[in-house]
């Protein structure tokens, strides 16, 4: 028979198990519980596993938790070794921060003292977040703290159980190509928040409000897959504090390690700036960075392509999803290069360049050369790492190709003076709109297709003559 735990010590238990113990210690250690809120500066992170609607179709509801359930145990542990408060998990995302009442580290410094420390542990954690990722990927859980509990081991340990069977799963490993990674994506920001109580009596909540929150989850929600992106305030904090120098001169010597491309990455390709323009929201920018984090990410993309291309068209769509999407880091361009012509493939890129320049393409035809032999030199000439640093020029160009927003007022004179000069406005801004929009959609649905078709040609070629090959030696 089971003896069931009287009403006080269920409550005890409720309360040990659902609340957080850092909101708890600092609870006790002030004797009461806060009933007026502040404003402090906090330094706020979201975190989000990239396409997990995918994966979890593969998987049933109570495996779904136990992934989950064993990914948060590996990202909390970074948060408790620098310090961070995890402040609340939805779903497939969770947000933390750092600073504050609840941040015994800083808790007692005013903002000017406490926001470079702050700003230091959460970019170090968004870091270490993503390093963590790629250990669980392995079922490496050397990054568990020494006051990790049995329940943290044994939640990674089934978490890690999950992600074999699924890798081993005949009947999707087709589907998963058999190199299903999880990634995540972090964004980052530091501002002054609310911090305080949230909530009706009865579902109170410790929470923190303000822009900054809002700001934090947007840099998330525009990171690069397996990446981070932090605000300008945020970045200005790190270079400030040294840690941008710092973390630059870690990152190379990391990639120098491994003989990476990385070795002699530049600071401004290791932060990149970038302004994010959110339209949905009123088309909102920011002023953000984008952190390369993994220093050894070219090769390991390079290495999954070259798997990839043995695996058949379907392969070869998922690996060109991969260049298209990483096509703005030439480090990675390079790698994949190399890679490819490592496995045999031969990569034309005449007619990328075609595409591209026709006109330039055309005079060098009517200089009595025929087609073929400027393809020729067109792929002698050209590399594949040409092909995108030039695809990158033109889409910044695009990009910085602003377009008028509104019409300037005009005085008026008469009816007709004004009239005119407003039809003659109206008729210029609408050609140069015209101009822009064909520019556009030369690039995205002429220039853009025309690259990655010819670099499936080139992959298709490659797969389908080593089968036959394969076929001939076995006959």
């Amino acid at each position: 028979m089971i003896q069931r735990k009287s009403e006080d010590e269920l409550r005890r238990t409720i309360e040990e198990f659902y609340l957080r113990r850092q909101l708890v210690d600092v609870i006790f250690e002030a004797g009461e519980i806060p009933s007026q809120s502040v404003v402090r500066t906090i330094g706020i992170g979201f975190l989000d596993i990239v396409d997990y609607a995918y994966l979890s179709r593969f998987l049933s509801p109570a495996e779904n938790q136990v992934l989950l359930n064993g990914l948060y145990t590996a990202f909390h542990s970074v948060l408790r070794r620098h310090g961070g408060y995890l402040n609340k998990i939805e779903g497939d995302s969770i947000m933390f921060h750092y600073g504050g009442p609840v941040d015994p580290r800083t808790r007692d410094l005013p903002d000017e003292l406490s926001a470079p420390d702050v700003a230091r542990r959460l970019f170090r954690s968004c870091v270490e977040m993503q390093e963590v990722c790629i250990q669980f990927n392995r079922a490496d859980d050397r990054f568990l703290e020494n006051q990790a509990t049995p329940q943290d081991q044994e939640m990674l340990d089934r978490g890690f159980a999950v992600m074999d069977a699924i890798r081993n799963q005949s009947d999707i490993a087709q589907s998963l190509n058999a190199f299903f990674q999880v990634q995540i994506r972090i964004g980052a920001h530091i501002g002054q928040v609310t911090v305080g109580n949230l909530g009706p009596a009865g579902a109170r909540q410790w929470d923190i409000v303000g822009e900054p929150v809002i700001k934090a989850r947007r840099m998330e929600q525009t990171a690069p897959a397996g990446g981070l992106r932090v605000t300008q305030e945020l970045y200005n904090q790190l270079e400030s504090a040294g840690v941008v120098e710092e973390y630059h001169t870690e990152f190379r010597r990391k990639a120098a390690e491994r003989n990476g491309l990385y070795s002699s990455i530049g600071k401004a390709e290791l932060f990149v700036p970038r302004t994010v323009r959110i339209q949905a929201k009123s088309d909102i920018t920011f002023d953000t960075y984008k952190v390369q984090v993994h220093p050894d990410h070219p090769e390991a993309l390079a290495s999954q392509v070259s798997l990839l291309c043995e695996r058949g068209e379907e392969g070869i769509a998922r690996a060109l999803d991969m260049i298209s999407y990483h096509r703005g880091d030439i480090f990675i361009i390079r790698a994949i290069e190399q890679r490819l012509a490592e496995m045999g493939i031969t990569v034309r890129t005449a007619p990328m360049i075609r595409a591209m320049f026709p006109r330039v393409y055309r005079r060098l035809v009517h200089r009595r050369l025929s087609s073929d032999e400027v393809d020729r030199r067109i792929d002698r000439r050209f590399s594949l790492q040409d092909v995108f640093e030039r695809l990158g020029a033109c889409q910044d160009a695009l990009n910085h190709d602003e377009e008028a927003r509104g019409l300037r007022p005009s005085p008026f004179t008469t009816y007709r003076q004004y009239l005119a000069e407003r039809s003659a406005a109206i008729d210029k801004q609408y050609r140069k709109r015209k101009e822009r929009i064909e520019r556009e959609a030369y690039f995205h649905d002429l220039v853009l297709p025309t690259v990655f078709e010819s670099l499936r040609a080139d992959m298709l070629e490659h797969y389908y003559a080593t089968r036959e090959l394969e076929a001939v030696e076995t006959a």
